[in-house]
């Protein structure tokens, strides 16, 4: 926390104090509350539901007012559970909990007891968290900030219909895309913008580990209802990563009750994941059909023009400054996503600060050569063979075989057309490999997928459909790893 932030906090706690009067400020504030702010807005951290339930009926309009006075602005104030505050109660009652049986055993005068009691209370007390300190308030994305392009822009426009009419619109909304591709920008996104737009609503964002986390402690502290109480009684609740929860049963049994409440009392719902849910293997066919039941929507590494945005808004954050034509030379040599671009932002003016040269294309070619020689990769046609085998979940050497079952002939044609994209092999090369096709076969096959992509096509593969543009993207995802 700066020495700004920290002048603010202690401000905001005098007045406070002022309103309410010293000794309920101490007896409720003082060692109970976490105060952060952003815009229009100051959050109270709290405990438990008591204390938010009892704070916000009582000191409300004080809180408000002394909030006001110190930003020099109109605020609205919320009260919230904060996860620090919780534990640390937690930790404070098991002492109390523990001091109590030492007590009870020394009473009876069972010394060896007693010396159990004792250290059990040491090891309650060891596990108290240091003294809590005040944390510079978390920086949320936000939309306005989100570069749109071809890759993204149903996805951004989804979260913003969200933000607008939470619940009314898509519901759930579901983000799936590779590492890098913004889906973690559109959830916080989406939180900051329903915080400021609906300040009356409780909103919840959790990662999949969190919410796992969550529910362990709480079976072993038997405070399930409470876990309950905090997931379902929300306004909405937005899960980033939620393929690291599918693979715990128990905690996935968990998040399907939740996730049916909420929809059914009309709470909104967002969640991100790394594929299309249908492509998820972890995922069981419950957590499936209720994913399917609102909007899912793909975002894909970004392309040039996206790219080249993505580069020009970032370039203007920082100096020293950075020339057209150097973001377009990034932009052409590195087709990663959105953290390896800013990556060779940071590479470019580091070179030029400890250099002290201007930023021109000499010095981006020296400053980003590693980046390069680790960019280019040549892809053979085994490389696609694989990639769409392990994509689809077919045997090594599946797409090579005589098989003309729709099941192996379809992801083989899926590998021709990739094949013909992404290496530099002839027709004759690739039909050869896949089971000793002719010419003709495998541009008859490269034909095809281009006719299902302009269609966006589905394929049916055993008990799955899936798009041929969400396969082609998972596969190249694949093979660039």
């Amino acid at each position: 926390m700066t020495n700004s932030e920290r002048d603010v906090v202690a401000a905001l706690e005098q007045m406070i104090a002022q309103r309410v009067g010293d000794k309920r400020y101490d007896f409720w504030f003082a060692r109970n509350t976490k105060l952060t702010w952003e815009d229009d807005q100051l959050v109270v951290g709290v405990p438990n539901h008591f204390f938010q339930e009892w704070l916000q009926n009582t000191f409300a309009s004080a809180v408000r007012a002394a909030a006001s006075e110190v930003l020099g602005r109109p605020m609205t104030v919320r009260f919230v559970i904060d996860p620090e505050l919780f534990r640390a109660a937690r930790h404070a009652q098991a002492e109390v909990e523990a001091a109590k049986i030492v007590s009870q055993l020394k009473t009876t005068g069972s010394a060896s007891a007693a010396r159990s009691g004792e250290a059990a209370q040491q090891a309650a007390t060891a596990t108290l968290v240091a003294p809590r300190e005040q944390k510079p308030t978390r920086r949320w994305h936000r939309l306005a900030d989100f570069v749109v392009g071809a890759c993204n822009r149903v996805a951004h426009a989804s979260a913003v219909s969200v933000v607008e009419a939470p619940g009314q619109t898509v519901n759930p909304l579901v983000l799936h895309g590779p590492v890098g591709t913004g889906k973690s920008h559109l959830l916080e996104g989406i939180y900051a913008g329903l915080r400021k737009q609906h300040p009356e609503l409780r909103i919840v964002y959790a990662t999949s580990e969190d919410f796992t986390n969550r529910f362990v402690q709480s079976i072993r502290l038997g405070k399930l209802g409470n876990f309950r109480r905090y997931f379902r009684d929300c306004d909405a609740l937005l899960v980033d990563d939620l393929h690291f929860l599918a693979s715990k049963p128990a905690t996935r049994e968990e998040f399907l009750h939740t996730f049916d409440s909420l929809l059914a009392n009309g709470r909104q719902v967002v969640l991100s994941c790394d594929c299309h849910p249908r492509l998820a293997g972890e995922f069981s066919p419950e957590l499936i059909d209720r994913l399917l039941g609102g909007a899912v929507w793909g975002l894909s590494p970004p392309d040039f023009d996206t790219r080249l945005d993505l580069l020009r808004a970032k370039a203007v954050r920082q100096l020293p400054a950075i020339p057209d034509d150097v973001l377009r030379f990034i932009a052409e040599k590195l087709c990663g996503n959105v953290r390896e671009l800013e990556g060779a932002l940071h590479s470019v003016r580091h070179v030029s600060r400890v250099t002290g040269r201007v930023v021109d294309l000499g010095l981006a070619r020296e400053a980003l050569g590693e980046h390069l020689r680790h960019a280019v990769r040549v892809v053979q046609v085994a490389d696609i063979d694989r990639a769409v085998c392990q994509v689809l979940r077919l045997e090594a050497g599946a797409l090579q075989a005589k098989k003309r079952a729709w099941a192996v002939s379809h992801p083989r044609m899926l590998a021709i057309y990739l094949c013909r994209k992404h290496t530099n092999s002839a027709y004759s090369e690739i039909g050869r490999y896949f089971g000793g096709r002719n010419h003709s076969t495998a541009v008859a096959a490269e034909k095809k997928i281009r006719q299902w992509l302009e269609q966006d096509s589905e394929l049916v593969l055993g008990d799955r459909h899936l798009r041929v543009r969400e396969i082609i993207s998972l596969v190249e995802r694949e093979v660039g790893r």
